[in-house]
């Protein structure tokens, strides 16, 4: 593969396969001199991973990162930080059956139509399975960007919408859904059990909020902000949706409702909304950025689906094995971390292009 990289003046590169002895990423681009240990990475690894409750995969990774390189004393180097995880539950055997047929959902077929071969031990390098390297990723991204407080978290399951209203931040990290909405995750609990009883899954739609981004990250045309924010989130596995803001709703508004009214304060500029999602024009306001995305199922379930195998013939196909039977679950964490990998990237390209202008 030619494209394992994300990012320009932060930089990183994951690689390792699901059922593969190890994953991890390389980090290039960090600036010298950041309190950097194991520690600072595992806590962002242990919300991600799999195992930890029961409406998640039970595979179990225990995901303990070890750097490699880029630190000395405790501190990064300005050198290339690579960051390594084994894989020590894997079990490739629990997809032999099915090696010789597509599993409709996944990247069987493309990737086979690609390169003429595939991984079929659980999808290889298409597997989820690769975004831990990311969130280790993203966890040194946070250290470049300590102004930025970021939170993603669950905001509908299977179709099945928080309440606003109940809307209660402390709640996101005291049930297994990261649900600010405790009635919302009670429901969710029943609406898994049901789905996973029927041999199926259910979709979702993460929400996260990037609050203490300065005004002027970003550029107006081929490295808008957004439009980084959105690839970054559409490579997340099972990501089919990205909205920044009002996304989608703008389009129902009308130009009046839907600008941003501003007021001269003291300290800047006062905005009376935030339908834009904290971007204008590729650049950051100074608003809270406001970014959703949508997981579809996971495409692994028991419940037989219609398929062909490599020969072109009709077949049907079950998934075994340990899987999400919400895929968006985990991805919260995950999307988290790719917010703070191109937030990063653009605090250090904005201060490439104007110093300290601001």
């Amino acid at each position: 593969m030619m494209v394992n990289s994300f990012g320009r003046v932060f930089r990183f590169s994951t690689w390792g396969e699901s059922h593969g002895p190890a994953i991890g990423a390389v980090i290039d681009g960090c600036p010298p001199g950041l309190a950097l240990s194991e520690a600072d990475i595992q806590p962002w690894l242990d919300r991600r991973r799999p195992g930890g409750s029961p409406v998640t995969s039970a595979r179990q990774e225990p995901d303990r990162v070890r750097i490699l390189s880029g630190t000395f004393e405790g501190r990064t180097t300005g050198t290339p930080i690579s960051l390594m995880i084994d894989n020590v539950d894997a079990r490739p055997a629990d997809y032999a059956a099915n090696a010789g047929a597509y599993r409709p959902g996944h990247a069987d077929y493309t990737y086979e139509a690609k390169y003429g071969l595939r991984d079929w031990r659980g999808g290889g390098r298409s597997s989820a399975r690769e975004t831990a390297a990311r969130v280790a990723a993203g966890a040194v991204a946070r250290l470049v960007i300590p102004e930025v407080a970021l939170r993603a978290y669950l905001v509908e399951l299977g179709g099945d919408p928080i309440e606003r209203s109940y809307f209660d931040e402390g709640q996101i990290d005291s049930n297994p859904f990261f649900c600010p909405d405790p009635a919302a995750a009670l429901r969710w609990s029943r609406s898994i059990e049901a789905a996973r009883e029927e041999g199926s899954s259910l979709g979702a739609v993460v929400e996260c909020v990037a609050t203490g981004v300065p005004a002027g990250w970003g550029a107006p045309v081929y490295a808008k902000l957004d439009a980084e924010l959105a690839a970054a989130a559409m490579s997340v596995n099972a990501v089919k949706g990205v909205e920044i803001g009002d996304g989608f709703g703008a389009a129902r508004l009308r130009g009046e409702d839907n600008a941003d009214a501003m007021r001269s304060r003291a300290a800047g500029p006062d905005f009376e909304s935030n339908h834009a999602g904290g971007i204008l024009g590729g650049i950051s306001t100074g608003q809270p950025i406001v970014l959703r995305a949508a997981f579809k199922p996971t495409s692994s379930i028991a419940r037989p689906v219609a398929t062909i195998d490599g020969a072109g013939r009709d077949t049907e196909i079950s998934t075994k094995g340990r899987h999400d039977p919400c895929v968006g679950i985990r991805g919260a964490p995950v999307i988290e971390a790719m917010v703070a990998l191109v937030l990063a990237d653009h605090k250090l390209l904005d201060r490439a292009q104007c110093g300290e202008r601001r």
